[in-house]
């Protein structure tokens, strides 16, 4: 029987411009955004870390120096904190990535998609099987969280694992949607914003994967897509056709925080939970 090796790494694809958010986002990046009082990108990084994931690779852009500084030791504010007698903040701090989990900063120089944001975080990921988080889809009221869910289902496969949600209606269109097959949990496809009418299934994949390394080579033998991007959808459709991906259903709420109502929806949400 082959060895299914633990899913340790996560990939966070943050090098977008967050152009629906400007003029906010014309100097800090859009994944520091708070939901309440902590940034999107950071709920990501918990959910990952409570899945058992200790090398976090950020696939960065321009203008993201922030995001490596707030993952980064920030000792100046620690010492002011404790002086003020201000411990249990000091320790906040000090504890956003606790010890033994280390970042890895990865630049992506041109936005050429999202499958070409994770082919930038090949080397970091080595040969190892590994977990893709988008913070857009920010996912809550849910322990240990949906990335946990996809290392579990892999373990007992070794197949890649979609996260994936029922979206009935017109909003279909704008997700990725699988093609099941006649199994519980496999799919024979994915088709890429479909029009809701030819949509095969009403199951949408959202923001979080986790992937065996064989991936970076289908990502590298595929052609650029609309716009010039390498497409992750593409790349998961040529697997499913081979019966290597799976699917698991969302467990919790998701909101779309990339746009401005998801944002909002998601803030009111939290804050009326008490979050904070």
């Amino acid at each position: 029987m082959k060895q299914i090796n633990k899913v340790t790494k996560a990939v966070f694809p943050v090098a977008g411009f967050g152009t629906r958010f400007l003029p906010a986002t014309k100097a800090m990046p859009k994944e520091l955004l708070p939901i309440v009082d902590k940034p999107l990108i950071q709920y990501a990084v918990e959910e990952a870390i409570a899945a058992g994931i200790d090398t976090l690779i950020f696939v960065t852009g321009r203008n993201k120096r922030a995001i490596e500084d707030h993952f980064d030791a920030n000792v100046e504010l620690e010492t002011m904190l404790r002086m003020k007698g201000q411990d249990a903040q000091a320790d906040m701090v000090r504890n956003i990535v606790p010890s033994g989990v280390q970042c890895i900063f990865v630049r992506q120089a041109e936005p050429l998609g999202l499958g070409h944001a994770i082919l930038c975080g090949e080397r970091a990921v080595g040969g190892d099987p590994f977990a893709v988080l988008l913070a857009d889809d920010f996912l809550t009221d849910y322990e240990p969280g949906v990335t946990a869910d996809l290392v579990n289902a892999f373990s007992e496969s070794g197949k890649s694992q979609l996260s994936v949600m029922e979206v009935n209606g017109p909003d279909i269109s704008k997700y990725g949607v699988v093609i099941p097959n006649d199994t519980d949990t496999g799919i024979m496809g994915m088709i890429e914003k479909p029009d809701a009418k030819a949509a095969p299934s009403n199951l949408a994949s959202v923001g979080r994967y986790v992937f065996n390394n064989d991936i970076f080579d289908t990502l590298r033998g595929i052609s650029a897509g609309s716009g010039g991007e390498i497409q992750l959808a593409d790349a998961i459709n040529l697997h499913a056709q081979k019966g290597l991906v799976e699917t698991v259903f969302l467990n919790g709420r998701r909101f779309d925080c990339g746009v401005v109502s998801g944002f909002i929806e998601a803030t009111v949400h939290k804050y009326g939970k008490g979050k904070f």
